[in-house]
């Protein structure tokens, strides 16, 4: 446990842990934007996002505009086609079973249309400052198995193995910082290892990998 807290605590000095990456003024717009993030940069959503919700930032609205125009909007990103109708159906359900308010549980997000666990914890702890779990996106992941905090791949399993290995106070730590050196130094393909200072800590490291 003490090796875990040595790790976060360097992790945090290199990066604010304390806040997400994704620009967004209400929780309907935060769902859309982590909906749009699915293996596609925040930065690209972000870009999306600016001119997006200029044209439609509501549930309202998002159930009312039509498809091959949302599709347009979004085009840039990838899996568009299925992401726009995600979350049309899902502002929909917004509509119908919640008032136009994004719920703000796990159990009600996650029966939403394109929502899963990740999506949920992101929503519930940027827009509603209650952290529930550790989302668990390609860099999560991965830097999970590099530092040997999980050998599991379904992100579901490896964010229970977190949640079981990391005190419950560094949870909305790890949410972020996981993401940050993923991004910045601990890449899928030439990660950047010279220039990390948690090294020490990888389990590639020991391998030789």
């Amino acid at each position: 446990m003490k090796k875990i807290e040595n790790l976060i605590i360097e992790l945090s000095k290199c990066y604010d842990g304390e806040k997400g990456s994704l620009d967004f003024t209400t929780p309907f717009e935060l769902l859309v934007a982590v909906m749009l993030s699915a293996q596609c940069t925040d930065a690209r959503v972000n870009i999306v996002t600016k001119d997006l919700f200029k044209v439609a930032n509501t549930p309202e609205a998002f159930a009312k505009i039509d498809t091959k125009k949302l599709e347009k909007l979004v085009s840039s990103i990838s899996f568009y086609k299925n992401k726009s109708k995600h979350i049309k159906e899902c502002a929909q359900q917004i509509i119908e079973k919640y008032n136009g308010e994004v719920p703000n549980s796990m159990e009600e997000l996650i029966t939403l249309s394109g929502v899963g666990r990740k999506t949920a914890n992101v929503v519930l702890l940027e827009a509603f400052d209650n952290c529930q779990g550790i989302a668990v996106d390609t860099h999560a992941l991965r830097l999970s198995h590099r530092f040997g905090l999980s050998k599991e791949e379904d992100p579901s399993k490896v964010e229970q193995d977190l949640l079981k290995k990391i005190p419950k106070k560094y949870w909305r730590l790890m949410n972020h910082l996981l993401v940050y050196h993923g991004r910045a130094i601990c890449t899928a393909k030439n990660p950047k290892c010279d220039e990390c200072t948690v090294r020490k800590y990888c389990k590639e490291k020991e391998t030789g990998q």
